[in-house]
């Protein structure tokens, strides 16, 4: 086996513990989704009155930011505010940084972050004013910009073998590709060259930052389309029913292993021809993400200081 097909086999081939670990992320999302719907649920006609009706609820006393369930919501958002920051602290104590991978440990931090300002929301039935809606909005903001930057760090190459294929390389998987593409698959070739259609490195060169970053997500976005128009041409209008209109596998093995072999070249494709510009896209994510962060940090802190001091637990 060439060198370069057995980097290709390493970067695309997935093992049963990332497929553990797609299982426990799924967990988690549902957990969470679970967890903010019933709180929200449970609540909502409380948090559809206004101000002056809250009061005369009979859930006001549980549910007001200082009631049983609004403190302990505010409690728990606080542990969940500190769960966050174990993934850039990881980066600086090294016993805790043999805890896992990065990338594993990096979907949690998504989930958290996407969680904690739906349960601070919950913990403030919904009004927002003062230092705690100022550090609201902020890690709103954060907790968006987490989202751009997850996308980000899956794009750029984990192993140094794969930053170091040279886009030639790449190329010369694409025309082999092609070619099967053309030799075995006639009736759909068209249709699984378009999924390896990328623009030049001459055009990625000299676009700017974000345009590169709106490419890239394009890309991305595009896809799924693609593989559904493939699935409808290929296995024919009562099979691609069936996958609901494409988005899941035929039954077809042939067919989806083909599949499945040029998205993921595509997607390899598409990470090496960016790499640069996504390396400097993150970076300046970085200086906008870090802060915000700590801008939430203190303050939260701030906020949960005035609170002990009120009296307010």
């Amino acid at each position: 086996m060439s060198e370069t097909a057995a980097v290709q086999t390493v970067i695309l081939t997935g093992d049963s513990a990332e497929k553990k670990h797609r299982r426990r992320v799924a967990a988690g999302w549902m957990a969470a989704l679970v967890f903010v719907a019933g709180f929200a649920l449970y609540g909502l006609d409380y948090y559809m009155l206004g101000s002056g009706e809250r009061p005369f609820s009979p859930k006001h006393a549980s549910l007001r930011p200082s009631g049983a369930i609004g403190v302990n919501l505010g409690v728990f958002g606080v542990l969940l505010f500190f769960l966050i920051y174990l993934y850039p602290l990881r980066k600086k104590w090294s016993w805790l940084g043999k805890q896992g991978n990065a990338r594993h440990w990096l979907d949690f931090h998504v989930i958290l972050g996407t969680v904690a300002p739906l349960v601070i929301a919950l913990h403030s039935s919904f009004k927002f004013g003062g230092i705690a809606g100022m550090a609201f909005w902020i890690m709103t903001a954060v907790t968006l910009s987490g989202f751009i930057g997850r996308y980000l760090y899956a794009q750029i190459p984990r192993s140094l073998n794969a930053a170091e294929l040279s886009f030639q390389e790449v190329q010369q998987m694409e025309a082999r590709l092609r070619q099967d593409a053309e030799e075995r698959h006639d009736h759909i070739g068209a249709d699984l060259l378009q999924l390896l259609a990328l623009p030049s490195p001459d055009q990625v060169a000299h676009t700017s930052i974000l345009s590169a970053l709106g490419w890239m997500t394009w890309l991305d976005l595009k896809r799924p389309f693609q593989v559904s128009r493939l699935r409808l041409r290929a296995a024919g209008f009562g099979a691609w029913l069936l996958s609901l209109f494409g988005i899941f596998p035929t039954r077809s093995p042939q067919l989806e292993r083909v599949i499945q072999m040029v998205r993921r070249q595509a997607s390899l494709s598409k990470r090496v021809l960016f790499l640069s510009r996504t390396k400097q896209v993150f970076l300046l994510w970085h200086v906008v993400h870090r802060p915000f962060s700590y801008s939430f940090a203190s303050l939260a802190i701030v906020h949960i200081f005035v609170a002990l001091s009120l009296g307010y637990l």
